[in-house]
């Protein structure tokens, strides 16, 4: 994100949220759109079941939306900013590049992002390669992330990700993603970890191993009970407190970190410092400590139509089907189900700490947006400093 783009996109953008949500005009393009582009996925994750139910029922892929369904639906939407792709597996999905082409050519985002369980090493490698090729072709200057999921190193990544060999299979993805990162500087190589239950005594392992592996950029989010991950009611979810203290500790290594990370790396680590404050906030609190946009600023599309809020309320509140609506998301965004969905939200009937959407609100806050502003110039002084004397 430059300062051009955040003056006249995003900043017009974020004060007609603000208006909308206190009832005043009618929500304008939401800046994210996330896609669960498929219910297939091969891993059997502690924190998810989307796994599970696959494995169970194959079937259940070919409710998938089609490439035909999914121009359709993108012509109506028009421009984003942010596109997520989501799972399910992405990679599982041959056509995935052709999703993306999709997106360029009707969403235009300036950021397309895309995580993966890992287990593909090749096919990730190739199509991350085509999915390149085709960005040349249509948005030549806008970033790539791929994040492969590591939930703990060596067998421990295998027990929660119910996979043997995922871990390795993991290696291998990282040293091609890594490879093709040389060649391409489009590319940005991330990885991630669900903060679990499972590993909440092995985040500084994991931290410290994916420093050695020399990527740049990793992140972490609590494990949460979501609709979409079919997991209400299991205990994956860390105390308050063991959080809060994990995220101070985490929060002093990005600044330690910080001289290894490009212009990019560091402005994303300037928000999540004060994401990693607000998720420990509102696990403390049970509340929104700060105004939620989802369904305005932010939407969620599942693999068979429906068009969800968000993920966590996903199946409980969805917002429409765009099947069911002739592929019109115009349609469905401007109907009266939405606007429950988010007069729901707006009541405070709901709080967690889901990062995707918590990046939207922190940028629709004035007073968290200028603390991000300070987490960079400071992030960038360390940069430099570190840079100059070493």
């Amino acid at each position: 994100m430059n300062l051009r783009d955040y003056a006249t996109e995003l900043l017009p953008r974020l004060i007609s949220y603000k208006l909308a949500r206190a009832g005043l005009i009618k929500p304008s393009n939401p800046i994210v759109l996330t896609f669960s582009v498929t219910a297939a996925c091969q891993s059997r994750c502690k924190t998810c079941n989307i796994g599970r139910r696959y494995l169970e029922n194959p079937e259940i892929s070919k409710e998938d939306l089609t490439l035909d369904e999914i121009e359709r639906a993108f012509k109506s939407l028009g421009h984003i900013y942010f596109f997520n792709i989501s799972g399910g597996e992405p990679f599982l999905r041959r056509d995935l590049p052709g999703i993306v082409e999709l997106a360029c050519r009707y969403l235009k985002p300036k950021i397309i992002h895309i995580p993966t369980n890992a287990l593909m090493p090749r096919i990730i490698e190739k199509t991350t390669e085509e999915i390149l090729s085709i960005m040349d072709k249509y948005l030549p200057r806008v970033p790539l992330t791929i994040k492969p999921s590591i939930d703990g190193v060596g067998e421990l990544h295998d027990e929660i990700r119910g996979v043997k060999g995922n871990f390795e299979r993991l290696m291998a993805t990282v040293k091609r993603l890594m490879a093709l990162q040389e060649r391409d500087g489009r590319l940005h190589v991330e990885l991630g970890t669900v903060v679990s239950n499972y590993n909440l005594d092995h985040l500084d392992e994991i931290e410290d191993f994916v420093h050695s592996l020399g990527v740049e950029s990793y992140r972490n989010e609590i494990a949460e009970q979501r609709a979409e991950l079919l997991n209400i009611g299991d205990p994956i979810t860390p105390s308050a407190r063991d959080y809060e203290r994990l995220m101070k500790r985490f929060s002093s290594k990005i600044k330690e970190n910080i001289s290894h990370k490009r212009k990019v790396a560091r402005i994303t680590e300037g928000m999540r410092l004060v994401y990693y404050e607000l998720a420990s906030e509102i696990l403390r609190e049970g509340r929104q400590v700060i105004p939620c946009y989802a369904g305005i600023s932010n939407v969620h599309l599942n693999y068979d139509g429906e068009v969800w809020p968000c993920c966590v309320l996903g199946y409980d509140k969805p917002m429409g089907d765009l099947r069911r609506s002739d592929y019109d998301f115009q349609r469905i965004l401007r109907s009266d189900q939405a606007r429950e969905v988010r007069r729901y939200i707006k009541e405070g009937n709901c709080a967690c700490p889901m990062a995707n959407q918590m990046y939207s609100n922190i940028l629709c806050d004035p007073r968290r947006s200028i603390k991000v502003i300070g987490n960079v110039i400071l992030l960038n002084l360390i940069y430099y400093a570190r840079r100059m004397f070493g």
